[in-house]
């Protein structure tokens, strides 16, 4: 079965790469396995469906709903021009601002898409007429919104859990050190480039004239910043589950984008609204085959083989985690992050088990890794919607966004794997 599971593998790749439509790839790969492997199909598509009655799966349609909405309410342009108020007038600041903006932003949307689309539009013209090159500022800022898929609440880590029956809160924290880590990596990285860009600066302002204009913005920025720690602070004071969690930034993100910012219209709204039924829609489908696909190679025992297969290879546990991070590099550069963590985490997880590593560092190293592929071509989605916000050609972005992953997320992705307390510190501080 392990052949005819990687024929199925790679059919799935090849529907991938030449565009057809996510479900239809799975079905192919589904087909696979009815007619060559001989796999029966009873039961499979009745126990799918069950599993998208699960309440947890709630939340990825409405942290979606959550993200669109702030994206077109004002919500993003408050946090930004709070987080510009501390270092606007230092050199490379605007760089920082962008990275730091994407990681609050990824704390309330949970989507690496909701970053470049809320701050790239903003930020990018005005880190150009700065003197940042266009190309530079769109790859900093698309590398700079994968931190929405590890910063939590996060919805890859949502369907981590689920795939895997480990805990979601725990998942959530696992993932907040490495993708604080990346943040500063990216912003240090930032600095030491912009002494190459002739820079347009603010001037340095006078400790009252920051002290006024920090709390003016940040009375402003005050209802934005509230969304963070209520979700936050919600899920892991133990108020909340991460769905009701997820229903709350909805709720109140519509009177504030209404209200209080009044970036929000009717017209807005609705269109908020489409677009996040449209993601979904195409989410929930695409999580319905690729589970019935995964609960397919499970029953024909493929993890278990896998398994066997790896370990007849090599027993040493260093050589083995570099081979899973290059596999799971490798999956993020053809699929996304959630199709990745679907139909790879259940066949994995046996084997970081044998390893003695927990599920709760592996969703860190799974979250680091697919969250790469957003800006590593040939999937790259998020490079390539930066790119079209940027309004700069896509071979331009892609050398600046290799140098940030080469030197602001590689070294995270390993020390992720060889060193557990970057993932596991926080989860048992929590008691997880």
């Amino acid at each position: 079965m392990i052949e005819i599971a990687l024929l199925a593998i790679l059919v799935l790749v090849i529907t991938l790469t030449l565009g057809v439509p996510l479900p239809w790839c799975f079905g192919a790969a589904l087909m696979v396995m009815y007619f060559i492997g001989d796999v029966t199909m009873k039961g499979m598509v009745l126990w799918g469906f069950q599993q998208l009655g699960n309440p947890a799966l709630l939340a990825i349609p409405l942290f979606v709903l959550a993200g669109t909405i702030m994206s077109e309410s004002g919500i993003a342009a408050a946090l930004l021009r709070f987080v510009n108020s501390f270092v606007g007038h230092v050199r490379g600041g605007l760089g920082v601002v962008a990275a730091v903006s994407c990681a609050i932003i990824g704390a309330i949307s949970g989507s690496g898409l909701t970053g470049i689309s809320a701050i790239g539009p903003l930020l990018i013209p005005e880190m150009e007429k700065r003197g940042y090159p266009r190309e530079y500022a769109t790859a900093l800022i698309a590398n700079s919104s994968i931190l929405g898929l590890l910063i939590p609440p996060s919805l890859s880590m949502i369907l981590f859990g689920w795939v895997t029956d480990t805990s979601i809160a725990a998942c959530f924290l696992a993932t907040l050190g490495p993708g604080l880590l990346i943040m500063f990596n990216f912003s240090a990285v930032n600095l030491w480039m912009s002494r190459r860009f002739n820079l347009v600066l603010d001037e340095k302002p006078t400790a009252r004239e920051f002290a006024k204009d920090v709390g003016k913005r940040g009375v402003y920025a005050f209802p934005a910043l509230l969304m963070p720690v209520m979700i936050l602070g919600g899920i892991y004071g133990g108020i909340m589950t991460p769905t009701e969690s997820a229903a709350l930034a909805v709720i109140y993100a519509i009177p504030v984008g209404f209200l209080i910012y009044k970036g929000l219209r009717i017209d807005n709204f609705l269109f908020a609204g489409k677009e996040a039924a449209t993601a979904v829609g195409a989410i929930m489908l695409m999580i319905l085959f690729s589970m019935i696909l995964g609960q397919m190679f499970v029953y024909e025992g493929v993890p278990q083989q896998l398994v066997k297969t790896i370990f007849g290879i090599t027993e040493n546990k260093v050589v083995l985690l570099i081979l899973i991070n290059i596999l799971l590099f490798l999956i993020g550069m053809v699929v996304n992050d959630a199709t990745a963590i679907i139909l790879v985490a259940p066949l994995l997880l046996p084997l970081m088990q044998a390893l003695d590593i927990s599920p709760v560092q592996f969703a860190a190293i799974m979250g680091v890794n697919t969250a790469m592929g957003g800006v590593t071509p040939p999937y790259a989605s998020i490079l390539y919607l930066g790119a079209r916000i940027g309004k700069v050609k896509v071979t331009k972005v892609i050398p600046p966004a290799m140098f940030l992953v080469l030197t602001g997320y590689v070294p995270v992705v390993f020390l992720t794997s060889f060193w557990p307390d970057l993932s596991l510190y926080l989860p048992r501080l929590f008691g997880y």
